[in-house]
């Protein structure tokens, strides 16, 4: 084993040996306070044979000895969703310091990326972009919603992450959810979370989750996973991304005049996974709570009324009064998709609107002031022609 190294502010060997295989860290992938550190790894077998690109996200939540608990618990968990629109989790690397989750890397770029390349630019992304994505990632988690475990019993999984950081787009225009590993679910021998620890993206979380500390019910154990919580939370998330996508802002960005001399306001001991490098989490909490149908109906007016009436549903304040299933929200876009005078999109299309946008993005007066979070993407990142790993998205 090699000397220790940072990546990403971790402590790692370059090289390593986990199991049955041997892995190399190139770089890290993402190394920023606000999402999960990925490190870009290969992954050979002990025995030889082709090498493999690979995601390593390290475990970082939690004592020394559970971190091998919830590395071999989020691969459990994976193991339960099987959809072309949910990235694959190969499985878990150790160090004597550290546990991984193993996950796939198809060639492609995180959605916040495209988002950052289209405002780099002065660009929006297309209406038909927008619905596309959503729609993919809408059928993903129809798919986590549903899912049963070995005995047929229910998940009732939640991502609770959804944002533009879970949601990747290959180079073929194939989009994927990653990165349950901040889910809830039934799944029997969970390690709970840490008391007062928000899971997840605070800019993305549902109301729900966040009225639950401030009104906790009779039953409820954790303050921030009110007994009630389900999929919807994961609608309110993807609503949220959407109209992010249309707008070529976060929508909850100021002016910020409705959350100003609030009575009642988000407590502030209450901390996320991870310090937000943006906004305090009151600060995000205290907005989220106070967006209601009438600031959704003001940041949309500029739309088309289909995508309005989208929005608007999956952005009610009220778990009954949105889409009831992420299903729902799939088959409502794909009709607009479908719909008369609009043009055919998909994949196809998606590919080439990205290619266009990172074209573009790639003039080097812009890319000084492009804030990077996904390291590499702008121009195409060296490591994407390596001759002796796969290409996943062929």
């Amino acid at each position: 084993m090699s000397e220790p190294t940072d990546s990403g502010g971790l402590p790692s060997p370059l090289d390593f040996e986990s199991g049955s295989h041997r892995y190399s860290i190139q770089r890290p992938l993402v190394s920023h306070p606000d999402y999960d550190t990925l490190l870009l790894a290969s992954r050979q077998h002990v025995r030889g044979g082709p090498l493999k690109r690979v995601i390593l996200k390290p475990i970082l939540l939690g004592e020394e000895r559970e971190l091998r608990a919830r590395a071999l618990e989020e691969v459990n968990l994976s193991g339960f969703l099987r959809h072309p629109n949910i990235a694959r989790v190969l499985g878990s690397a150790f160090t004597e310091e550290m546990a991984y989750v193993v996950m796939d890397m198809g060639h492609g770029r995180f959605l916040l990326s495209i988002m950052d390349a289209a405002v780099s630019v002065g660009s929006k992304l297309s209406h038909g972009f927008a619905a596309y994505v959503a729609a993919e990632v809408a059928d993903a988690l129809d798919h986590a919603h549903r899912a049963v475990d070995d005995e047929g019993r229910p998940l009732h999984l939640v991502h609770r992450a959804v944002g533009p950081m879970r949601i990747r787009l290959g180079y073929n225009g194939r989009v994927q959810l990653t990165n349950f590993g901040a889910a809830w679910s039934e799944l029997m021998g969970r390690i709970p979370t840490p008391p007062r620890t928000l899971r997840g993206d605070p800019a993305y979380t549902a109301p729900e989750i966040l009225r639950g500390f401030e009104k906790p019910k009779a039953d409820q154990r954790d303050p921030l996973t009110p007994p009630a919580l389900d999929g919807r939370a994961d609608i309110f998330s993807l609503g949220l991304v959407l109209l992010e996508m249309l707008l070529a802002r976060y929508p909850l960005d100021p002016p910020d005049r409705l959350w100003h001399d609030l009575e009642q306001r988000f407590p502030p001991e209450v901390r996320g996974e991870r310090p937000s490098s943006l906004l305090p989490l009151e600060t995000l909490a205290n907005r989220l709570l106070h967006f209601g149908p009438e600031e959704v109906q003001q940041a949309t007016e500029e739309l088309p009324e289909p995508l309005r009436r989208i929005v608007a549903r999956a952005l009610r304040p009220e778990p009954a009064e949105r889409y009831q299933t992420a299903g729902q929200l799939r088959d409502e876009l794909r009709d607009f998709l479908q719909g008369a005078g609009q043009q055919p999109y998909g994949a196809k299309q998606a590919k080439a609107e990205v290619n266009r946008l990172f074209g573009e993005a790639s003039d080097l007066d812009k890319l000084q002031a492009y804030p990077i979070v996904e390291i590499g993407v702008l121009p195409v990142p060296p490591d994407m022609d390596l001759e002796n790993l796969d290409e996943l998205d062929d």
